[in-house]
């Protein structure tokens, strides 16, 4: 009796669609298998580690991604130029409390600079702090911001069961904390990182400067120390003296690497799969995006191996610049325009290298309900969700210079902002079957929009 049920919860799939099961299946044996994204990754972070745009590691990442995507079964590879910003940390960020309630302390605090946040001109900035819990509480406290440096103790909202929607809430604070400070006369900025995790590794991460008012520094501290600055500040006035050194030099020339699979029936309609080779300066980049590199590096070397003639071009897209300038993304977009070309489709995966759910898209409610028909051929191997609402950074220029409809692939997100733009993003924190699955879910889904398009 157990077998028949079994018989009839299966679903009853067309001829067609057990072709495209026994396909996924033979993607999955052969990733599974002989997968080599988990040493691609390996050498990425170890050989290489930080690639932040416009550094010596970066240009390395750049020929790494090169040989690798030639490795893989490129048809070709090529490199397409763009110029980035050129942020450089300049040395070690310090914070230090110098007096509590007007008493002599030294007590110093983990603190990393915020990309493309200007330094203290070699010499430290000292100043009492206002701490305040968010931005209606930096409006009421206005007229007392004049030369003192502002704390933002704004928390990751835990009740949200998706980590990333409390990140998109606390982001703004990052990005433009420092210029809603120095609009009030602030002279520096301290923000509580943008995680829940239960160390105090402090985060950096991207800002930008509004014009209009004077450029500060902005350091992030990690859990520990956020804590203890929002206690004493409800108790105590407490003077705080912090040094940074970051400056900008003149913009660096980098590349997308750009390997490419050509279409048999629709050659000039093109599906991208990518991920941005840039990482922050302060840890390896190894969820942060190198799983996203090794994913598309993965999924072209299983499509060569099992000698798959795709319909449509596939190219496979190492970004520069995704972290502190998106000039990758963009230039990727402005030239496919420029070229009056035709893309199907995009797909990116920078979420980390965790257990795969599903994918989030930006589409057509048409497409997605296409899409979704396939969810019996996905689910076998992870996929659980296939929702409206997802893409990519680096892939959102296609979207709104062309009409592209994106993906983005979603792993687990629970573990992602504990080490997101943080030291501890490092190659020992990536699950090579998590990292393998991931690349799995992906391939079947390029496979079966080249297959069927949307």
């Amino acid at each position: 009796m157990k077998k028949l049920l079994i018989f009839f919860c299966l679903p009853l799939f067309s001829k067609a669609q057990v072709n495209d099961s026994l396909f996924i299946r033979k993607m999955a044996d052969e990733l599974l298998t002989n997968g080599r994204a988990y040493e691609w990754l390996r050498q990425l972070t170890k050989q290489i580690g930080g690639r932040l745009a416009g550094s010596p590691q970066f240009e390395k990442a750049v020929k790494w991604g090169e040989a690798v995507m030639k490795e893989a079964g490129a048809d070709n590879v090529t490199l397409q130029e763009c110029m980035m910003p050129n942020w450089n940390r300049g040395g070690r960020d310090a914070a230090t409390i110098i007096t509590i309630d007007g008493k002599k302390s030294n007590r110093s605090l983990d603190v990393l600079a915020l990309g493309n946040s200007l330094g203290t001109n070699g010499n430290p900035v000292t100043a009492e702090v206002i701490t305040v819990a968010d931005y209606t509480e930096l409006e009421a406290k206005k007229d007392l911001l004049k030369g003192k440096i502002v704390y933002y103790n704004y928390k990751f909202n835990p009740r949200n069961i998706d980590p990333s929607i409390s990140y998109a809430e606390a982001g703004q604070y990052r990005r433009s904390g420092a210029s809603r400070a120095a609009k009030y006369g602030a002279v520096g900025v301290i923000i509580r990182s943008l995680t829940e995790a239960t160390d105090n590794n402090p985060h950096t991460g991207g800002m930008t400067y509004n014009d209009s008012f004077p450029k500060i520094p902005a350091v992030a501290v990690g859990g520990d120390d956020a804590d203890y600055l929002w206690s004493l500040g409800k108790k105590s006035s407490f003077t705080i003296s912090m040094t940074t050194s970051g400056k900008f030099l003149p913009d660096a020339k980098g590349y997308n690497v750009i390997g490419e699979l050509k279409g048999s029936v629709n050659a000039d309609t093109y599906i991208t799969i990518g991920g941005h080779l840039d990482s922050w300066d302060v840890n390896e980049g190894a969820h942060d995006d190198g799983a996203g590199v090794v994913h598309t590096l993965e999924i072209l070397r299983t499509l060569k191996a099992l000698g798959y003639q795709p319909k449509h071009s596939i190219r496979f897209v190492l970004f520069a610049n995704e972290e502190n300038g998106l000039r990758g993304g963009t230039k990727y977009a402005e030239e496919a325009k420029a070229k009056n070309e035709k893309h199907l489709f995009a797909l990116e995966s920078d979420e980390g290298g965790f257990t795969p759910r599903g994918f989030g898209f930006t589409m057509n409610t048409t497409q997605l309900k296409k899409v979704q028909s396939w969810m019996p051929l996905l689910a076998p191997y992870g996929t659980g969700i296939l929702r409206m609402g997802g893409g990519g950074a680096d892939i959102g220029p296609l979207n709104r210079n062309l009409g592209t409809a994106l993906g983005g692939f979603l792993p687990d997100a629970q573990r992602y902002f504990d080490v997101h733009h943080a030291r501890s993003d490092i190659f020992e924190n990536v699950h090579k079957r998590e990292l393998l699955l991931g690349a799995l879910n992906m391939a079947a889904l390029v496979y079966l929009v080249d297959q069927y398009g949307l």
